[in-house]
């Protein structure tokens, strides 16, 4: 895969070099292609999604794991995880019809009012834009974090919250000093499982973000993703061998910042499962 994507993507990299990742001018007609903006984008909806997927996925699996009452454990599991089967393309006709206009009638104008004077947000209030896209990933990650999450709480051997409980933790002491922290590097292969679903999530990005091959301060703004524009423009690329080469340049450079991302977190869990193991 990798070498189809770099043979692919030579004449584009020998036209535009290292440039390509830093421009922001995406012009087929001219024969200019940049990927900043789709770079931009994609990193910033990932992120914001991860911000809000993260509380919520590990509030509900510590929930279910220590706190639910036994009967409501398997079903409220149960139906969090059916979440992550709906294609991606219904979530996208949902985020259409039913999400957008809810953010854009009371969240948006409500952010706005309360934090206006920061610029992200601040300025028009667009129904796709780069805010929609997160809250709709968001809502697709939090089955993988949560179950993932939920399995690797249930690990942690009963001896642990023993202890704490029987040295005078209260339950939520317990699950917050010993219960969490022994489960920390399996939590964090979970967030990096939804990272990488979020940076490689294609159709309800498309339907949701606007495609506007821009940057924004506001994140009530239209953007961009790097499968977004990939989704568009392949199958139709009026540029001619070039433009296909761009979209191809832009696949290798998502293929490097999931690998990347992916390896970066890999490395990390194994630092703190090292630390713990010499503690």
């Amino acid at each position: 895969m990798l070498l189809e994507l770099t043979r692919g993507a030579l004449p584009a990299a020998d036209r535009f070099g290292l440039g390509f990742i830093t421009s922001s001018v995406w012009d087929p007609v001219a024969g200019h292609f940049g990927a900043w903006p789709a770079v931009v984008g994609t990193l910033l909806t990932s992120l914001l999604a991860l911000a809000m997927a993260v509380p919520l996925a590990l509030g509900v699996a510590i929930y279910l794991t220590e706190f639910a009452p036994g009967p409501i454990r398997r079903p409220v599991a149960t139906v969090i995880e059916l979440l992550a089967a709906i294609p991606s393309v219904v979530y996208g006709l949902w985020g259409i019809f039913v999400l957008v206009p809810f953010l854009t009638k009371w969240v948006y104008p409500f952010l706005e009012a309360r934090l206006g004077f920061l610029p992200f947000f601040s300025g028009p209030i667009y129904g796709p834009s780069v805010l929609s896209a997160a809250v709709i990933l968001t809502i697709m990650i939090v089955p993988f974090i949560m179950s993932v999450s939920r399995e690797v709480l249930l690990a942690v051997p009963p001896g642990q919250r023993e202890a704490a409980l029987a040295l005078g933790a209260t339950r939520w002491e317990a699950v917050s000093t010993v219960i969490v922290p022994y489960a920390k590097s399996g939590i964090m292969g979970a967030v990096i499982l939804g990272l990488g679903r979020a940076l490689g999530e294609t159709m309800a990005v498309t339907m949701l973000i606007g495609n506007r091959h821009d940057v924004s301060a506001s994140l009530f703004a239209p953007g961009y993703s790097m499968a977004a524009v990939i989704a568009n423009e392949f199958a139709d690329a009026a540029g001619g061998p070039i433009h296909e080469s761009a979209l191809i340049y832009m696949a290798l450079l998502l293929f490097a910042v999931t690998v990347l991302v992916n390896a970066a977190a890999r490395l990390m869990i194994w630092r703190v499962s090292r630390a713990r193991g010499e503690a």
